[in-house]
């Protein structure tokens, strides 16, 4: 199997040469005056890949948080015509999308079609897609793939073609990869694009607090006082006015405030607000929660991807075993020493057996597991050919290896785990979310894709599509957009050094512990009941420490993950069905009529 870039991805496809830049420099929109010449324009060679302190004052136009797959699709977008500023919370590389392995879904192969991967998408997500969005996303797929090959991404061939896989929930081939790593390539190719902009300026260690708002302008706009109320979504009519964002550089303990004519969110999700999740340390739902604060709605928060087969190590925590191993062949058993031990258990659940999506697996899983008092199951491929085992799985061959695990003789230990969100902040369909000024796209959204559960290698997609279409949205409306006005700079003034540290850890991990507990796979009313009260306590106390004392990473993504749990608990208690990722023993029914859970900021 060899890898194919660029220009020879470009025979690759179905449809030839599928990609047409919309922003090259001599396309419709031309170059006109919005990228700001002098004083906001980065020079080759100077803001882009100098130290912080060092950078020259520049005014960003597009203010992006994140640095993964969406935010710095838009920056790419957005840089040929505006000067942008991209925040990352750590290292450039370090959210979700450099530990993505599966790969990313798209129709390349003759005998798949649009609507094949419509409808499969539309059935795993348990009747909650809008299907506008789904068509939307899928028949941009091609072009999204067309533009990682022109900058280099190496995706793996196979006589001539892109060589696809297959996951669970599809009905074809159509999983386009790097070996099993596809994220780090795709998000040091993104990286190294976005380094070599001039226009684009990296920040990492920035730590995003809350976003400057109308309410923080040094002469307040009448009629808008605190945090708005809903407005319409799309429509950015009413509500408030988000301007940039304050943000902690963990570098030098300061907040800084950054002021943009508008904002993009791609903070990822919040798979840290449980116990055990394969997400990166930093996914603690710092979008969802900064959009919420600020007055925009959210939906769908219940809707929690538990990936069905996350490596059983003592030692390992977080390492995912990708779906494309059932893909290819892997069967769930049962470990020996149990009854039925050795066996599959997956036909016993469902039709579909180990390719069944994402929920009904994890379901079996943790079924199995309760049932026999188990510590995981077994995932085994040993029976297919070594060669093809190390050459389709190298980087988790060697992974497993090196924990004296030698996949290609014996199975794999794996237990659930927490792994997408679903839900999160409300947007349309060019990534707006109710307030002016500020999108969001990405893991941290909720578009409409993924509806109840989300199909297996769509979500890279769905940050190359949105991404895409949320910069494309900004530079057609650009004359709509203000200048920031004169806002108010961060008051550190009557705030303290903790001396009380370990509050923030003990309250992460009491957040963390009951939400695995009592908003997991498996749920009652009294295990959400019991969360929400346990919500309750800990708000008092993590506002007043809040309120109190610097601010430190740690406290402000404490301050995230627990009101992202609570949007989780009241989102979860609302929906009076089990549909999906969400399921409900004490409301097992299915109800006729599909409804998303919306809530609204008071």
């Amino acid at each position: 199997m060899r890898r194919l870039t660029s220009g020879a991805g470009r025979e690759l496809s179905a449809k030839g040469d599928i990609f047409k830049s919309p922003l090259s420099k001599t396309g419709p929109r031309g170059q006109n005056n919005l990228v700001k010449k002098n004083k906001t324009a980065a020079r080759p060679g100077s803001a882009a890949q100098q130290p912080a302190d060092q950078q020259p004052d520049v005014i960003p136009d597009v203010i992006i948080v994140g640095s993964g797959a969406a935010g710095l699709t838009a920056a790419l977008v957005l840089a040929e015509r505006c000067h942008v500023l991209v925040l990352a919370k750590g290292a450039l590389d370090g959210g979700s999308t450099a530990w993505a392995q599966g790969g990313i879904a798209a129709v390349l192969d003759s005998g798949d079609t649009f609507e094949d991967h419509i409808n499969d998408t539309m059935m795993a997500g348990g009747g909650l897609n809008r299907r506008e969005t789904v068509e939307f996303v899928i028949e941009h797929a091609p072009e999204a793939i067309q533009r990682l090959a022109d900058l280099g991404v190496p995706f793996n061939a196979d006589s001539g073609a892109l060589h696809l896989t297959r996951e669970g929930g599809h009905s074809h081939r159509r999983i386009v990869h790097v070996d099993d790593a596809t994220g780090w390539a795709v998000q040091q190719a993104l990286i190294a694009a976005a380094t070599a902009h001039p226009n684009i300026t990296l920040r990492p260690d920035m730590v995003a607090v809350d976003l400057v708002t109308d309410r923080h302008r040094i002469e307040p706009v009448e009629g808008k006082h605190g945090a708005a109320t809903g407005g319409q979504q799309g429509g950015q009519q009413g509500g408030q006015q988000v301007w940039g964002v304050y943000a902690l550089d963990t570098q030098t303990g300061h907040v800084e405030c950054f002021s943009a004519r508008a904002t993009i969110l791609a903070t990822g999700g919040a798979g840290r607000t449980y116990l055990f999740s394969t997400a990166p340390r930093g996914a603690t739902g710092d979008g969802i929660a900064m959009a919420w604060r600020a007055g925009c709605r959210v939906s769908n928060m219940e809707f929690m991807q538990f990936h069905p087969t996350c490596l059983y190590n003592l030692e390992v925590k977080n390492f995912l075993i990708t779906e494309a191993v059932r893909g290819e062949g892997g069967h769930l058993k049962l470990p020996p020493g149990v009854p039925g031990g050795g066996e599959r258990f997956m036909p016993r659940f469902d039709r579909r057996e180990e390719l069944a999506p994402r929920d009904v697996v994890a379901r079996a899983i943790d079924h199995e597991i309760k049932r026999l008092g188990l510590d995981y199951v077994h995932l085994d491929i040993s029976h297919r050919d070594p060669e093809f085992i190390r050459g389709h799985f190298p980087n988790i061959y060697e992974r497993l290896l090196g924990l004296g695990i030698d996949m290609t003789k014996e199975p794999i230990p794996v237990v659930p785990a927490q792994h997408y969100t679903c839900g999160g902040v409300l947007i349309d369909m060019a990534g707006r979310t109710d307030l002016a000024g500020l999108y969001a796209v990405g893991e941290c959204s909720e578009s409409g894709l993924h509806g109840a559960n989300r199909l297996a290698s769509n979500s890279l997609l769905e940050c190359f599509v949105f991404g895409d279409a949320a910069a494309n949205d900004i530079l057609e409306r650009w004359d709509s957009f203000a200048a920031p006005p004169p806002l108010r700079e961060w008051d550190a003034s009557r705030v303290a050094d903790s001396d009380e540290e370990v509050v923030i850890k003990q309250n992460w991990t009491e957040i963390r512990r009951f939400m695995w507990n009592y908003v997991g796979i498996v749920r009652t009313n009294k295990r959400l009941e019991r969360a929400a009260h346990r919500i309750k306590l800990l708000k008092s106390e993590v506002n007043d420490y809040y309120s109190n004392f610097r601010l430190t990473s740690d406290l402000i993504e404490l301050r995230n993950l627990l009101q992202t749990a609570e949007l989780i608990v009241k989102s979860a208690r609302a929906r009076r069905e089990s549909r999906g990722l969400h399921y409900n023993e004490d409301y097992p029914q299915t109800q006729p009529a599909a409804r998303d859970t919306i809530l609204v900021p008071n």
